[in-house]
């Protein structure tokens, strides 16, 4: 046999570990014409060859391994031969990590969630990567700008003093595509930091310092498509690899398709395998190589980089069955693993539809999906704040909203917020008024759910998204070496910055001393001339939150609400420290809110 070089074979997963539950791999193997080789295994123990499978293109092969029980640490000799020529390229199969991985995210936490390249720029290195195709430039909003993983780390120590207890980072992948490349939506490389944030190590030490500091990681994934500029693109390993039109297709963005009774299959195709943009092709999850790797991607993170929980991208779009098998594959590995999916649609019965164990009937499918990202809890509040009190609209909208939580297994798992990186700021939303502002935050920290902050919302960050929706994507100021001013410091933010910054900080530590507000029990009360009304309690302590979304100063008769205040005669502002002596009656601003914990 006559040696050849293997420099140029392509192998993902680069390797795998003892003791998994997912034992059997399937290794994606290109090179030009890879096909055309006989593969066998070299010298192993208790690792089988289960299976060889040819895509359609000669440069893939599949390539299974069963590792057994006993298996230990080893490197798996793949020997390739043609004719007289061979290469062998090992596989190697190591110890499983002891860091700490999966712990879950749920309502004790608050989260935090940042673009990694409009958060802080931490090394000017690598602003700019020969070879990739968009370069940083701060001056244009779709261009990079130059933020870093090491810029995330270096402001853990804000997010700590914050009272931040788990991270989401929208896509770290590569995306090495001519536009737009900075929000991470269109991955060129599953299985490749962007080297324009950082490395694959550098994203792992980030992930033990945030455990090691008592945050948690989020990984925003992707599963629905990926990147134009994609290695695939050029090379698809099966014909059916996507989802193929005759010519560009897009979504029609209507999942309600998917459960409406009277759907035509036609409107169902349109959705599901429509592309969600011209630049991100549809991958065909129906395909079980697709499946598979998409599965096994996710188990690697995790195991490689110790991740905590999933926020899944454009989840309706994907194809459900296979969904449904992601979400069981990854929580039968990890079964604390959290997964937020997300579900951009209207009304609860939409969403909840795609939610975990829900009680609409699916012919005996479950999603396997354990929380919802809570667009309808986002609607509820910012209608709250910008409109006035009707019987169903205003706050009766939160109230409306929460009264179908029977739609859910278990609500708590929810994830809720007030803006995020497709929407106007919420600072924006309410008009930039303060006592909005702090209403807004109030409820997020207060209601039932998991609670995200969405970046420098804490500083009162603005923006419309008009133009370009990049403007609600704008750089935290102070994140780079050039920013003369620097929001990261109490010196560097407007008074009315520092005092939303406070008070955001002020609810969120007292939300994590307080079991009430995290895992406690919720009552509401029906809204009344623009005065919401609700209690989150526990054996142990007792929390009010009074809404007032009018536009006058109003008291409140508390006579109604004896079942949740009987025995407790006064009550302590938890933001001021202010103790209320006689809780009879309460005086609320406009626009205003009240958070009191209930003594005896």
């Amino acid at each position: 046999m006559v040696p050849v070089s293997n420099s140029d074979l392509r192998m993902e997963p680069a390797f795998w570990w003892t003791g998994m539950q997912h034992n059997q791999v399937e290794i994606l193997l290109q090179r030009a014409e890879l096909a055309s080789y006989t593969l066998q295994l070299g010298a192993t123990k208790d690792i089988k060859l289960l299976k060889v499978e040819k895509g359609d293109s000669p440069n893939y092969l599949f390539v299974t391994l069963e590792i057994g029980e006993k298996a230990m640490p080893q490197k798996v000799p793949l020997v390739f031969s043609k004719g007289t020529q061979s290469f062998t390229v090992e596989f190697p199969v190591m110890a499983r990590n002891t860091m700490p991985k999966a712990q879950g995210v749920d309502s004790r936490d608050v989260v935090y969630m940042l673009m990694p390249d409009r958060f802080a720029n931490g090394d000017l290195s690598n602003d700019s990567i020969a070879g990739m195709l968009q370069k940083a430039d701060r001056s244009n909003m779709e261009a990079r700008h130059g933020g870093d993983l090491a810029g995330v780390q270096m402001h853990l120590d804000y997010l700590q003093d914050l009272g931040i207890t788990a991270l989401w980072l929208n896509p770290e992948l590569e995306n090495d595509q001519p536009r737009a490349s900075y929000h991470g939506y269109a991955v060129t490389n599953h299985y490749l930091v962007d080297r324009r944030f950082g490395s694959n190590e550098q994203y792992r030490q980030l992930v033990s310092e945030c455990h090691r500091r008592g945050i948690k990681m989020i990984r925003d994934v992707v599963l629905n498509h990926i990147g134009s500029n994609h290695y695939w693109m050029k090379d698809l390993p099966t014909k059916d690899w996507l989802n193929q039109w005759p010519a560009y297709t897009n979504t029609s963005f209507r999942a309600p398709t998917i459960l409406d009774p009277y759907a035509s299959e036609y409107d169902k195709k349109m959705f599901n395998d429509g592309w969600f943009d011209v630049d991100m092709p549809d991958l065909n999850q129906r395909n079980p190589h697709v499946a598979n790797y998409l599965i096994q991607q996710a188990i690697w993170w995790t195991e490689y980089a110790g991740l905590d929980g999933f926020r899944i991208d454009t989840y309706t779009y994907s194809d459900q069955a296979f969904m449904s098998k992601w979400c069981a594959a990854v929580r039968k590995e990890y079964p604390n693993m959290a997964m937020f999916g997300e579900i951009w649609e209207q009304g609860v019965v939409v969403q909840g539809f795609f939610a975990d164990n829900q009680p609409m009937a699916r012919a005996n499918f479950d999603s396997n999906l354990p929380g919802v990202i809570d667009f309808q809890m986002c609607f509820a509040i910012q209608e709250a704040l910008t409109k006035g009190p009707g019987w169903q609209d205003g706050d009766a909208r939160i109230y409306y909203t929460l009264a179908q939580d029977y739609f859910y297994e278990d609500p708590l798992k929810n994830l809720i917020f007030l803006d995020n990186h497709d929407m106007k700021r919420f600072y924006t939303i309410v008009d930039e008024q303060i006592n909005k502002y702090k209403s807004g935050i109030a409820f997020l920290l207060t209601t039932r759910g998991v609670p995200q902050i969405y970046y420098a919302t804490e500083i009162l960050s603005t923006g419309t998204g008009n133009p370009s929706w990049a403007t609600y994507r704008k750089d935290f100021p102070g994140g780079w070496p050039t920013d003369t001013i620097n929001k990261f410091r109490p010196e560097g933010r407007t008074p009315i910055e520092q005092e939303a910054f406070e008070y955001t900080r002020a609810l969120i530590k007292y939300r994590n001393a307080t079991p009430a507000l995290q895992t406690g029990k919720l009552m509401q009360f029906t809204p009344k001339d623009g005065l919401y009304t609700y209690f989150r309690y526990d054996a142990s302590k007792t929390v009010m939150i009074v809404l007032n979304t009018s536009e006058k100063d109003k008291v409140l008769e508390t006579n109604r609400f004896a079942e949740r205040m009987q025995g407790f005669s006064k009550a302590k502002n938890v933001v001021t420290g202010a103790t209320i002596s006689d809780i009879g009656s309460l005086e609320v601003g406009k626009n205003s809110c009240l958070v009191l914990e209930l003594s005896y």
